[in-house]
């Protein structure tokens, strides 16, 4: 065989090689199709008016134990999850002089031969069918980012005045800081914030969406009913941490949602606590918040449960007023005229009216005083990408949207913290939809269910 024939074989042998390895990498979530990417990038360029959207992936961890995860609104426009890449998008414009068409950029940095032998092989603009493997129809080096942005503004400076991106991104400000000062543009380079933009997208989640939600709500069920059979007097919190950790990435997931809460006794009153040090003793309950995430997609339970298998009276007693309050919430839920994380109760259509007038009801502190007065946070929250989506609140729910209804109560002086919360889905028919359905509410079936063996 000729030198030069099997000189470039051995090249083909590689690409292929590579491809593969790179398509193995890029698999590891799982990602909805390239076309709904693209289509979430040219629902943005609508949004810029011609304008130019530029965004960046997150930076690799600087420390070992540190694990990767993408910029949230970068991940969904490209479903991208390498670090260092930056995305232009370019909205069409017939009116300007030139007039210019829609456009979409990946640009990659250039593949660290050295760094890939701890890191793993990336993808650049160099590697063979770089834009079929990301499904951005255009792909360049990140060395070419900042010639490209001055030559669309040397060709339109009206554009200058309509660049969207992250305002605390100091890649961009790098970038734009640079592009100013080539181009003696300063005076009209005011960057907009780009999350507008892409808050008004990802409130909404498609059917795909959906699927992924539905399975890190499974994956974070399954450990919940675990941590239902676990807990017992002088188990540490941590170790049901651990467990439930542990199970999570069993079922598929890549990592908790947010650092798992478990907290008992005093600490079930502390709304944040993550420490998780405590030993459980008899007699106390046990707040419960952990949840994960399944291909970047979030979810977010809480459940409280008696350390001993049994509620006392007075904690029974608390925590059916709290899952009233929830159950009235999801009660008089009315798609498209409900809101949500109204903390001041100003619309009397807020889910979060409903549910504070229910605990302030149904429920005495040990002095006579309202249980109201120990419920110190918001009903709840979006879900998605980010296990806090990003909204404006008060939000009014429509269909598409995924949200927690989260009513709880904290009574430092007795020891006694009581949350309860679930995602739920607002169906395409306006009716509400609990993904956690399936897992226990009342006191008995929480009892029940902690003495269950499998």
């Amino acid at each position: 065989m000729p030198r030069t024939i099997s000189r470039n074989l051995h090249l083909v042998a590689f690409f292929l090689l590579l491809a593969s390895l790179l398509t193995i990498g890029l698999s590891a979530l799982e990602k909805q199709p390239a076309s709904t990417y693209h289509d979430r990038r040219v629902a943005l360029a609508a949004r810029l008016h011609g304008g130019v959207a530029i965004l960046f992936a997150a930076e690799e961890p600087l420390l070992d134990f540190m694990p990767y995860r993408q910029d949230a609104d970068f991940y969904y426009l490209t479903g991208w999850n390498e670090p260092g890449a930056a995305l232009m998008v370019v909205g069409a414009e017939q009116n300007a002089t030139p007039a210019h068409a829609y456009r979409e950029i990946l640009f990659l940095p250039t593949r660290n031969l050295r760094m890939e032998k701890y890191t793993g092989i990336k993808l650049d603009a160099a590697t063979p069918g770089a834009a079929k493997t990301s499904g951005v129809d255009e792909v360049m080096p990140m060395t070419s980012l900042p010639g490209v942005l001055n030559a669309l503004i040397t060709a339109d400076r009206p554009l200058s005045a309509n660049l969207w991106t992250h305002p605390d991104s100091t890649q961009s400000s790098a970038l734009l800081n640079w592009t100013s000062t080539t181009l003696g543009e300063a005076a009209n380079f005011t960057p907009h914030d780009l999350t507008l933009l892409t808050t008004q997208l990802r409130l909404f989640k498609d059917p795909e969406e959906l699927a992924l939600l539905g399975k890190a709500a499974d994956a974070s069920i399954d450990a919940q009913r675990l941590m239902l059979r676990s807990v017992k007097p002088g188990v540490t919190e941590r170790a049901i941490a651990g467990k439930m950790i542990a199970r999570m990435m069993e079922n598929g997931c890549e990592r908790p949602s947010y650092a798992p809460i478990v907290g008992s006794g005093i600490n079930s009153t502390e709304l944040h606590y993550a420490e998780n040090s405590a030993t459980m003793a008899a007699g106390d309950v046990v707040v419960v918040d952990a949840a994960c995430e399944y291909s970047m997609y979030a979810s977010d339970i809480t459940r409280t449960v008696p350390v001993s298998g049994h509620f006392t009276d007075r904690q029974r007693e608390v925590y059916n007023v709290v899952l009233g309050a929830q159950r009235a919430a999801a009660a008089a839920f009315v798609a498209g005229k409900s809101t949500l994380n109204d903390p001041y109760r100003r619309d009397p259509n807020s889910l979060d009216t409903v549910a504070w007038q229910y605990i302030h009801d149904h429920g005495k502190g040990l002095h006579g005083e309202p249980l109201s007065d120990y419920w110190i946070h918001g009903l709840g929250h979006m879900v998605g990408i980010d296990v806090h989506d990003p909204s404006g609140y008060p939000a009014v729910l429509r269909p598409g949207m995924v949200f927690t209804i989260e009513p709880g109560v904290y009574i430092p002086e007795e020891k006694l913290g009581v949350r309860i919360e679930d995602v739920f889905i607002v169906g395409q028919d306006g009716k509400l939809i609990d993904m956690i359905a399936s897992l226990p509410h009342t006191a008995e079936d929480v009892e029940a269910a902690m003495k269950a063996t499998k």
